[in-house]
């Protein structure tokens, strides 16, 4: 397995990681409001460009934990798949080894097992 693959796949799950706790905040202290902002989910450890995005779009990306939220022009055509584009930001499905990581770290797997890719 290529490092390189699981080494973007990593940084990009940690960012969707980081997200996932701005979107709990954000539960307890916006309520009702319809957008929020996350960061760019790409693998670029040093990006912190922010996103707005709704409920219901956050949690479309979320349906699929091989999934994640880029500003456009932050994919890698390698191992990114654009599967649903607007103004604000690209939603990718990573394929290969990426997707085996990130749909390995969406699980709710021990932090000791390994994932067999």
């Amino acid at each position: 397995m290529p490092a390189s693959e699981k080494r973007l796949a990593l940084n990009e799950a940690l960012f969707r990681e980081t997200n996932e706790r701005v979107e709990d905040r954000v539960r307890l202290f916006v309520g009702g409001e319809e957008q929020f902002g996350v960061i760019c989910e790409c693998a670029g450890l040093d990006c912190r460009e922010r996103i707005t995005i709704t409920k219901d779009e956050y949690e479309l990306v979320r349906s699929d934990p091989a999934q994640f939220v880029m500003k456009p022009g932050h994919t890698i055509v390698d191992v990114d798949e654009i599967v649903a584009r607007n103004e604000r930001f690209e939603i990718v499905r990573k394929r290969g080894v990426a997707a085996e990581v990130a749909e390995f770290l969406g699980e709710d797997a021990p932090e000791d097992a390994a994932p067999s890719v």
